[in-house]
């Protein structure tokens, strides 16, 4: 049964694993194997997802530098965070279907793991790993790069600008007082942590929203912000877009 899943998952994105238990692990939670205990050979993807990171950074760091030649550091920073963050991987593992392979325990299960942003962008990386292993660097390189690709476009095509910026000039000019960053709580392992940050302005609270680190959980945070005040009046998304160079 998970065998049949599996073949069915890898062959909707375009993958043949030599070692189809490499994509099995890549797909299970550490709650799976935590309540499996009776099956020691079960492995879960904290390490494929260490491993992931690491070649989706530099998969992503090349693939900026060639495309845009003229661009200052700062700006394929920027684009390297927006591409590599939380949001943009969890977005990508829902369109490819990773939450309905996931191999999780019933307590996750039960909780909504599967609909867990943390969770299913942990699983895209250690997918990424997985291939990385079986297939080597130039094949992880071109599934990050197809996976990517929409990602990719819609990240040139915004804001020069972080969100933390803008809605810190935005609260300069037309608030109050500035933005505030909460950092309301933190979970998981040390190699794999997450942090919940919540942003405040004029008395309102947006978020919490999550990030591997306190500076993307506040980039977060600050997006969720931007949102709801793009969306608030026609006058304060012009603003908006007047601090943005729009």
């Amino acid at each position: 049964m998970r065998f049949s899943v599996l073949e069915n998952f890898q062959k909707s994105i375009g993958l043949s694993f030599t070692d189809i238990g490499l994509l099995d692990s890549a797909l299970t939670h550490r709650s799976s194997v935590n309540e499996n205990l009776h099956s020691p050979g079960q492995r879960h993807n904290e390490r494929m997802e260490f491993l992931g990171d690491a070649v989706l950074g530099q998969t992503i760091a090349f693939v900026l530098y060639r495309r845009l030649a003229d661009s200052p550091e700062g700006e394929l920073s920027r684009l390297k965070s927006l591409l590599v963050s939380e949001p943009c991987l969890a977005e990508i593992a829902s369109r490819i279907g990773i939450p309905a392979v996931l191999n999780l325990g019933r307590g996750e299960e039960l909780s909504g793991g599967r609909n867990k942003k943390a969770i299913i962008a942990d699983a895209l990386e250690a997918l990424i790993g997985a291939v990385f292993i079986d297939k080597g660097m130039n094949e992880a390189e071109t599934l990050v790069e197809r996976l990517f690709e929409e990602p990719l476009r819609q990240a040139l095509s915004s804001p020069s600008k972080d969100f933390k910026t803008i809605v810190q000039e935005y609260a300069q000019k037309y608030s109050k007082g500035l933005p505030l960053y909460i950092l309301e709580s933190s979970e998981g392992p040390v190699h794999a942590m997450v942090f919940w940050v919540s942003s405040t302005l004029d008395g309102r609270k947006f978020g919490p929203c999550s990030g591997h680190t306190k500076k993307e959980a506040e980039q977060a945070a600050a997006e969720s912000l931007y949102t709801a005040l793009k969306a608030e009046s026609p006058l304060i998304s012009s603003r908006l877009d007047e601090i943005i160079g729009l």
